[in-house]
């Protein structure tokens, strides 16, 4: 399971909280997906009173949708949190980015990112494409030095990947990044965090855009 703080001992519900976060990161569960409980309590090979516990957190933090007789489901975005998070993503990316070395820890995982999201792109793996790019930007948050920032990243990266969802074809969504991503690494490892700031704001912009167009096109279905 991915952890961002190694060095902090988890509960195990914790820890499962951690990986079904993850599962929402990295697209293998989709906005209004209904979960079966059993089969992934079985899948993790934990207890449905474990899985429950996850299941309470992450519907706190808005990931997840209860229903009284219905269960549990993926949450779908609406177009106020899809704002909210782009905001949010300013706002910390922007400012990390700008304090960005080349020789910083997340600086080397930007270039790892972009070097997965290029062999994904090769191999016409466009899911791969997106959790690269994912990757990409939590590296960014890495920049600010702040272990606190990159926790709470992890369920921003969540709620985005959710986002991403509302779009069909993820070829059209993250195969443009690719190369902004290429673009904006190449300024932090030649020292001009002015410019990666331009670029990054420009990227967001964009992104913003694509990512509202197709929740606009999915209220029209």
């Amino acid at each position: 399971m991915n952890d961002v703080s190694p060095s902090l001992p988890r509960s195990l519900g914790e820890s499962i909280t951690q990986e079904v976060r993850r599962m929402l990161v990295e697209g293998e569960l989709v906005p209004g997906q209904r979960l079966s409980e059993a089969a992934l309590a079985e899948s993790l090979q934990i207890s449905r009173n474990t899985l429950r516990e996850a299941f309470r957190v992450l519907t706190r933090e808005g990931l997840l949708k209860h229903e009284p007789n219905r269960g549990v489901s993926v949450a779908v975005p609406d177009m106020a949190s899809i704002i909210d998070i782009y905001r949010v993503r300013r706002f910390i990316e922007c400012k990390a980015i700008a304090q960005g070395y080349p020789l910083h820890p997340g600086a080397l995982h930007m270039r790892e990112a972009v070097e997965a999201g290029m062999r994904a792109r090769e191999a016409k793996d466009w899911k791969a494409v997106g959790t690269a790019n994912m990757m990409f930007h939590k590296a960014i948050v890495e920049l600010a030095d702040s272990p606190r920032l990159v926790v709470f990243y992890g369920q921003i990266s969540a709620e985005l990947r959710l986002a991403f969802g509302l779009l069909k074809d993820p070829q059209f969504l993250h195969m443009p990044y690719v190369d902004m991503n290429v673009s904006i690494l190449r300024c932090i490892e030649e020292g001009q965090s002015e410019e990666a700031t331009r670029l990054l704001e420009a990227y967001l912009v964009q992104s913003e855009r694509t990512v509202l167009a197709a929740y606009e096109r999915s209220l029209n279905r």
